[in-house]
């Protein structure tokens, strides 16, 4: 289950911008996972929730957006929406794509007190 090494991950980055803001407690963390970064986006609120336990993010919301994927099709020339990976161009039905968005993962916001 990789999803709990990336919420470790989130509450390190987390972490380290509270203590430089000098904040005391953290409540609130918005994410982006796109939607073809090979994450399960409520697997990893799960394993951010239960991470985040004894930290300074205890009892923090974490909410999670899902950014369509995107890529260029070779074949037809033109940028295309994808839902998920080995899925062909939805204009031509060809798989000679390139992926330019939506394999991500980001914090986007954190919420301070």
């Amino acid at each position: 289950m990789h999803e709990l090494t990336l919420a470790e991950s989130v509450l390190e980055i987390v972490g380290a911008a509270a203590r430089r803001a000098g904040a005391s407690r953290v409540t609130g963390v918005r994410l982006a996972i796109g939607a073809l970064a090979h994450v399960e986006s409520d697997t990893l609120q799960y394993c951010c929730e239960v991470a985040s336990r004894d930290t300074i993010a205890a009892d923090a919301r974490f909410s999670i957006e899902r950014p369509p994927g995107r890529a260029w099709c070779a074949a037809c020339a033109a940028e295309v929406g994808l839902e998920r990976w080995g899925m062909p161009c939805p204009q031509c039905q060809g798989f000679d794509l390139s992926i330019t968005d939506g394999d991500q993962m980001r914090v986007l916001d954190i919420d301070i007190a």
